[in-house]
């Protein structure tokens, strides 16, 4: 079997960097090119003010946002992200995502391929789902109608997730999370700064290479409400979703992911710590050290993370952000190059 089956994970996965312009949807808006496929979600923040995150997907459908750094409910704007383009994506003169003169980034993932689920004719799940998913990259966007009774949901990917973020689109309350690396009956706030917490959203169950499991909290399966969940399983050479422990030393840990990363989102978990998002358009060369907070709104600071290398990242710091002696940390990482190719040839560290 070859080490990877995605050689270049940049069709799969890849940040944009742009500056807004300011320009209404009137007068032509922002069209972001140079991603390098047609997104199918888009996570937007600014660099330089202190503006909230925005995400954006296809299956929303354009003008509809919600923000990882609140409990807000899903926003429609005419003048947000109108468009999903082959090489990008376009914007109005919405300040958050295109405010004249300041510097954004963009993370953009590509799903595509239309998912229906009727759990009844079936037999995969007891609730309906509809979305986008690729099998290929191990990502799947899905849309559901919650239920108010526990339940299971088909997520379309074939194999087992091992990151889901859910929001609830029609209701104020958190993003809940699911990891891999911490117990079903724990779950994760992208928005808060909380720790995990014992909370039975995902029915105390692990999700399966076939569906996810839900209880009946607002958050993630409530009556009457709506719901989107991005779900991520694992692909050699492309996406890692693990874990490490703090040394609080400055040759700090290295983890492992099997590529050089391009992407890199963590949060300790046995304490109230910011989340952080590090990526190589921000930092090309190591050491890596701009970080945004999907908690917060805050613009792009310093905290030094340490190297990205050819098949993980290393440590630099002894910040209890990210390298607390015996803490634990979990992390979602995307590749720029996997460290050897389905033809045996190893990449380059930077």
């Amino acid at each position: 079997m070859a080490y990877t089956t995605i050689d270049d994970p940049t069709i799969y996965f890849n940040t944009k960097l742009y500056t807004g312009n300011g320009t209404a949807i009137g007068s032509g808006g922002n069209a972001i090119t140079g991603v390098g496929f047609q997104p199918d979600w888009v996570w937007i923040k600014s660099r330089t003010q202190a503006e909230e995150h925005e995400v954006f997907d296809a299956v929303r459908g354009v003008t509809k946002y919600i923000r990882p750094s609140t409990t807000a409910a899903e926003v429609t704007d005419s003048e947000s992200l109108t468009a999903f383009g082959a090489d990008g994506f376009t914007v109005g003169d919405h300040g958050q995502i295109n405010a004249n003169s300041q510097s954004f980034v963009s993370w953009n993932w590509k799903a595509g391929t239309s998912f229906s689920n009727d759990a009844s004719a079936t037999g995969v799940g007891t609730i309906d789902s509809t979305g986008s998913i690729n099998t290929t990259a191990g990502f799947s966007i899905i849309s559901y109608s919650g239920t108010g009774t526990a339940g299971t949901i088909a997520h379309g990917l074939g194999s087992t997730p091992k990151m889901i973020i859910v929001k609830v689109r029609n209701f104020v309350t958190n993003w809940i999370v699911h990891h891999g690396s911490i117990a079903s009956t724990k779950v994760l706030h992208i928005d808060t700064t909380n720790a995990e917490t014992t909370n039975d959203a995902f029915n105390d169950t692990l999700p399966t290479s076939s569906v996810f499991s839900v209880k009946t909290a607002n958050g993630i399966n409530a009556s009457g409400k709506t719901y989107i969940a991005y779900c991520f399983a694992e692909k050699k050479g492309y996406s890692k979703f693990g874990k490490y422990t703090g040394n609080g030393n400055a040759d700090g840990t290295f983890v492992y992911t099997g590529f050089l990363p391009a992407f890199v989102l963590l949060k300790r978990t046995d304490s109230d710590n910011w989340w952080h998002i590090f990526d190589n358009k921000r930092d090309a060369f190591n050491l890596t050290d701009t970080v945004l907070y999907p908690n917060k709104n805050n613009a792009e600071s310093t905290i030094i993370l340490g190297d990205m290398l050819s098949n993980g990242f290393k440590l630099r710091q002894t910040d209890a952000d990210v390298n607390l002696s015996g803490s634990p940390y979990i992390y979602m990482a995307f590749a720029e190059s996997p460290f050897t190719n389905s033809n045996g040839v190893p990449n380059n560290a930077r």
